[in-house]
């Protein structure tokens, strides 16, 4: 599995959405996983990267959070929790994420 974190540079959720995906990784039993972060500067890295804002998490190249018709941006994302807009997602939606994808790569 490919996991990947987009941000833009100083991103002020940075730290809180790789914290959480570390803990979801470690929950969901994928603690060997490792991801990168990679920055993205412009609109045209945005572009070619799919990125739908700071912080953007891919997996195996895609968007699991992508919300219909968002466009490429270089700005701030929230995602919607339970406890209303929030800088990362959930640890436990990240893991449903996660499992759903291991489970993909497993072929199951």
């Amino acid at each position: 599995m490919d996991i990947e974190v987009l941000v833009v540079p100083d991103c002020p959720h940075q730290r809180l959405v790789e914290e959480r995906l570390r803990q979801a990784l470690d929950s969901a039993e994928l603690s060997g996983t490792v991801f990168t972060t990679r920055v993205i500067a412009d609109r045209g890295e945005a572009e070619r990267s799919g990125f739908a804002g700071s912080p953007t998490i891919l997996i195996d190249g895609r968007d699991p959070f992508a919300e219909p018709d968002s466009s490429p941006s270089v700005a701030c994302r929230l995602y919607r929790t339970p406890e209303g807009l929030a800088g990362a997602p959930e640890v436990g939606r990240l893991q449903e994420v996660l499992r759903a994808a291991a489970d993909t790569d497993r072929g199951v």
